[in-house]
């Protein structure tokens, strides 16, 4: 195995060792393949990943969603607000705490949870993976996530 500082200083700038790169051209790979099949839905892949939490958990509290998906308030209330104006889910203040919003699928968005079910296999197929390399690919980048995590 080799080290980082077994790599020569010549290549430590090149693009193809930037696994931050290979991430990023990963996840915009990703991006073009969930356009295409959650346009079907009438979702962003972002709204997709509202109602993936939605669907696991039933009603939630904002803040909970946001720490779901590792996003702040600023970004998930415009999400929000679209799926509420699309009739995917309700937004209410909870009567216990006027700051606390809750989230809740509305009867079409939980309907929309059938055609969601090809989603993930669509998208699998696409990785051109086996699952358990899907799965290890899941594990390894959840690692990566945590080390960074706490590098910060």
């Amino acid at each position: 195995m080799t080290t980082l500082p077994e790599v020569p200083d010549e290549d430590l700038l090149r693009l193809d060792l930037q696994i931050c790169f290979s991430l990023n051209a990963a996840s915009r790979a990703f991006g073009g393949v969930y356009r295409t099949v959650l346009k079907d839905l009438g979702l962003t892949y972002p709204q997709y990943l509202v109602m993936l939490v939605l669907w696991e958990h039933g009603t939630l509290p904002v803040k909970q969603i946001g720490e779901y998906l590792r996003l702040d308030s600023g970004t998930l209330s415009p999400l929000l607000k679209r799926l509420e104006a699309a009739d995917l889910v309700r937004r209410e203040r909870s009567p216990e705490d006027e700051r606390s919003v809750t989230v809740t699928p509305t009867e079409a968005g939980t309907a929309l949870r059938a055609e969601a079910l090809q989603v993930p296999r669509r998208i699998m197929a696409a990785t051109g993976l086996p699952l358990e390399d899907v799965r290890a690919l899941r594990t390894l980048l959840d690692r990566v996530t945590a080390a960074l995590d706490a590098a910060v």
